[in-house]
């Protein structure tokens, strides 16, 4: 097969693949909105952790 040939059946196959994902699209906003607050909950989550645990080793530790 001529590249050319193939490049033609490639591009017409891509363009009908194309024009069929609108079908089958999901509503991807709501998601990627719940998952991004639900990554920042869990850093400010480990960030408290952090702060509270390092006030505990500096309240334990006592100059001689």
């Amino acid at each position: 097969m001529h590249a050319d040939v193939h490049h033609l059946l490639h591009t017409v196959a891509a363009a009908e693949l194309h024009s069929r994902t609108g079908e089958f699209r999901l509503p991807r906003a709501d998601l990627r909105t719940r998952v991004g607050w639900t990554l920042v909950e869990v850093g400010l989550r480990l960030t408290a952790q952090g702060r509270d645990a390092a006030a505990t080793r500096a309240a334990a530790f006592r100059p001689a």
